[in-house]
């Protein structure tokens, strides 16, 4: 079973657009960074322009966020990337002659819209600029932890 990293992807994308606007923004320096494919950040960086959360031209190594840190959702990116896409799915191939087979599918469906339901509210909670504070509180602990205890 594979899991979508389109969302981790997208939110790494802007976090390093925002936390580094005079790097390298190719989509080969991101890819690098999450160590993927630029053919996947180009991706990836295309539903976010859809969407309406990032500006960028094609060519032109210089994306930039689209609106504020504070004004993106997590749950913006979660649409923007994964659509409608649900978090959990269905075993659609269960034996329909399994009484438990077909009606536990049905059984569950209740319990992962509730899931999807808060889900959602939670992430509409989180803005990306939550995820940047976070982001340099972890980056300065981890130099402090690091870099700050060695002697050169």
């Amino acid at each position: 079973m594979k899991y979508s990293m389109k969302l981790s992807h997208a939110v790494h994308i802007l976090v390093f657009i925002k936390t580094n606007p005079n790097s390298d923004l190719s989509s080969t320096a991101i890819a690098k960074s999450i160590c993927t494919n630029p053919g996947c950040v180009r991706q990836i960086m295309m539903k976010l322009r859809k969407a309406g959360l990032l500006n960028s031209v094609t060519g032109h190594a210089k994306p930039s966020l689209a609106k504020e840190p504070s004004d993106i959702t997590l749950f913006d990116l979660y649409r923007a990337v994964e659509g409608e896409k649900p978090l959990l799915h269905l075993d659609t191939q269960t034996n329909p002659d399994c009484g438990v087979g077909i009606n536990i599918q049905l059984s569950l469906q209740r319990y992962y819209d509730e899931v999807q339901e808060a889900a959602e509210h939670k992430m509409k909670e989180i803005s990306l600029e939550n995820i940047i504070t976070l982001y340099y509180k972890k980056a300065e602990k981890f130099y402090q932890e690091t870099i700050g205890n060695s002697h050169f």
